[in-house]
């Protein structure tokens, strides 16, 4: 391959303006965090809401959140982040839809969180929903036997243990909620895969920008790794999946 590899490219400054191409990745860096995180709290808060809704004995609690997964899952994230950003607006109320068109703030940003929360959160609640069902039937009844009611008896008996041991599958989703961040850019957020391909054609540079995304990719999911391999070592119950060794 006959390539001038330019390395030194990432500390000259842009065709137009002061800032540094390191300042774009660095930049593109923030933003895909910042999307990352926000998703995932939104997530794991919805997930483990809709969850648990799905184990409960009651059909008008569960059907609804059975529809809620079937919704979120079975559309591809891309689509959902178009039907947010460009159908739903035109759908609301005159007055409402003129703000979020043209004056609500970071639209961009606050559309890929939510909607990458919303399509991780189903997924979320998936695991949520097998790790429930995963315990013993007796474990249930020992809580409403002891006289907890049926939300104690999920929030003091259940859900501790079930979260324990859906760990290793939330980590692996903590992790794609990184790498699903990349499809941000198609609404204009100016996350990591923006900024690589906005560098490419400032630059005429193919391949520089694009290695050194995969790498920044590469550190944001290895360190989502071990943070949850410590929480789960810490949270670890001999017995059960998450406390094999």
């Amino acid at each position: 391959m006959n390539y001038h590899w330019n390395w030194g490219i990432f500390l000259q400054q842009v065709q137009a303006g002061e800032e540094t191409y390191l300042d774009w990745m660095i930049s593109g860096l923030g933003w895909t965090v910042a999307v990352a995180m926000s998703a995932w709290v939104i997530a794991l808060i919805l997930g483990s809401i809709v969850g648990t809704l799905r184990t409960s004995p009651r059909r008008i609690l569960s059907a609804p959140a059975t529809v809620w997964v079937e919704l979120f899952r079975n559309i591809p994230i891309l689509v959902q982040l178009f039907l947010w950003f460009f159908v739903v607006p035109e759908l609301l109320p005159h007055d409402l839809s003129m703000w979020v068109k043209q004056d609500m703030p970071a639209k961009e940003f606050i559309t890929a969180a939510v909607g990458l929360g919303l399509f991780t959160s189903a997924r979320i609640a998936e695991q949520v929903r097998a790790g429930i069902q995963s315990l013993s039937r007796g474990q249930m009844n020992a809580g409403l036997a002891m006289g907890f009611t049926l939300v104690q008896t999920y929030r003091y008996v259940l859900l501790p243990m079930a979260f324990r041991i859906i760990i290793p599958p939330l980590t692996s989703e903590f992790m794609n909620t990184f790498k699903n961040s990349a499809v941000a850019f198609a609404i204009g957020v100016l996350e990591l895969t923006f900024q690589a391909k906005q560098m490419q054609e400032d630059a005429a540079l193919e391949f520089e920008p694009m290695i050194v995304v995969t790498v920044l990719y590469l550190i944001c999911a290895f360190a989502v790794n071990r943070i949850m391999a410590a929480i789960e070592k810490r949270t670890r119950v001999p017995g059960y999946i998450a406390g094999a060794k």
